[in-house]
């Protein structure tokens, strides 16, 4: 199996080097595509450095990760090249099933990693068309599974699935800043030791739960015992209305 992937940015570049170190893809089957070839130097000693067409060409699973803007104008480069057994897979979520097959008509999914893909923790999501295969399903979530766990959905479903994982570690970022800045003001333990005590308590907090199959009103009731602090506080926080976030998955 020949995998390709046009666009060498952040999520092009993460598929890359997962495919070549943890899916086991040889060089000579890994091909790779960008606008700015200078970009494509430190790749050439794990895949095919090549052009969109040529990527293209011999993929028989084919990955674009451009801007959305770009999307169009690389489905007509590539269209008249592309195998007719060849998976096409967005990683633009926002772009619909029906808008690519206006422009090329090929068997389709939509893949939308999570950062946490870098440490093989990624809730991957993926959205299959009509014409996708169970055998395309099961050589695509192979491949995925080196980034983690692997969570198929409706495409419907991928804007708020979206929020739940990829968007995630954004919003749990600025949360437990917001937190840890706040905390500084009222005591003289070190910022660093301040982010380090937050960090772990999360990460085993989640780990808990998992493992324990706990839920949140479970360890608030472990935590929070009557008249104390946590409680007042976890009564604060769950009377806080909270606005409705702009979505970070298409419009």
């Amino acid at each position: 199996m020949k995998v390709g992937i046009i666009g060498y940015g952040s999520m092009g570049k993460m598929l890359l080097w997962k495919f070549s170190e943890n899916a086991g893809i040889e060089k000579k089957d890994l091909f790779v595509s960008n606008r700015t070839q200078e970009k494509l130097e430190e790749a050439r000693g794990i895949a095919q450095i090549a052009g969109n067409r040529e990527t293209a060409k011999e993929a028989d699973i084919l990955f674009i990760c451009v801007r959305p803007v770009d999307f169009k104008s690389v489905l007509e480069e590539i269209r008249d090249v592309l195998k007719q057994e060849a998976l096409l897979v967005s990683l633009n979520g926002s772009i619909s099933f029906e808008s690519i097959h206006q422009v090329v008509s090929r068997k389709t999914a939509k893949v939308i990693p999570s950062l946490t893909a870098e440490i093989g923790r990624s809730q991957t999501l993926v959205c299959y068309d009509s014409k996708v295969s169970e055998k395309d399903k099961a050589a695509l979530s192979s491949l995925l599974q080196c980034f983690g766990d692997v969570i198929e959905l409706p495409e419907g479903e991928m804007g708020m699935g979206s929020e739940l994982v990829s968007c995630m570690p954004g919003f749990i970022a600025s949360i437990f800043d917001v937190i840890c800045r706040a905390a500084e003001g009222h005591t003289s333990i070190p910022k660093e030791q301040i982010i380090q005590m937050v960090l772990r308590t999360m990460s085993a907090t989640g780990d808990l739960m998992i493992q324990k199959g706990m839920t949140f009103e479970e360890v608030v009731s472990r935590v929070a015992t009557k008249g104390g602090i946590t409680e007042v506080g976890t009564e604060v926080i769950y009377e806080l209305k909270l606005p409705t976030p702009k979505r970070c998955f298409g419009p």
